[in-house]
């Protein structure tokens, strides 16, 4: 038997509605964004980027959005909670590994080189996050009132890494965006390997 989870209802609608809120927003920012004019961004080059660095803060998003979602259901037991929690934590974990396929596939294909930050946010917590998950959705059914403050932890790290990522990638594009019109600005000024392509 599991607590009651009434009293957990304010925090998840805050955290869900944030998350949901930001995703959003990222939708937005990339919709922006796809309307730079830089010659220089092949079409790989875009894909890569976006399945490494954007589409997985989507995915935390939305991981924290799951998760506050399913601590709302009425009526769950223990059992049906710690399924649920465990199908997230799986799913979240095949992702992450997805996701550091297409960085490692940026970095070896030279689109961009991910910095001691980069694997950081985008690998390390997220693996941390969804492992946490795994093992939450097993203590369920032994220990529930810590689980459940480990779970709502979860759901918050979720939250922090896709903010924390999407200002990356917002940061990211604005700088790279003027870097872009200081090259078309003053070609002979730009690195010798960019105006030979």
């Amino acid at each position: 038997m599991i607590p009651d989870l009434t009293h957990w209802e304010s925090y998840y609608v805050i955290v869900g509605s944030s998350a949901a809120a930001l995703t959003g927003l990222t939708f937005i920012v990339i919709t922006i964004s796809s309307d730079r004019a830089d010659g220089r961004d092949s079409g790989a080059r875009r894909v890569a980027g976006l399945r490494a660095f954007i589409s997985p803060t989507v995915v935390h998003f939305t991981g924290s959005l799951w998760i506050s979602a399913v601590l709302n259901v009425p009526g769950h037991t223990a059992l049906s909670l710690s399924l649920c929690l465990a199908v997230a934590g799986l799913a979240g974990l095949v992702y992450c590994g997805r996701t550091l396929y297409w960085m490692v596939r940026t970095f070896t294909d030279s689109l961009y080189t991910p910095f001691l930050e980069d694997w950081v946010w985008n690998a390390a917590l997220p693996v941390l996050a969804y492992l946490g998950l795994l093992g939450c959705a097993w203590g369920l059914l032994t220990h529930p009132a810590p689980s459940l403050y480990v779970v709502g932890a979860i759901a918050l790290l979720l939250l922090f890494i896709g903010i924390h990522n999407a200002w990356d990638v917002v940061a990211w594009m604005t700088t790279e965006r003027h870097a872009g019109r200081n090259r078309q600005r003053h070609p002979a000024e730009a690195p010798r390997h960019e105006t030979e392509r």
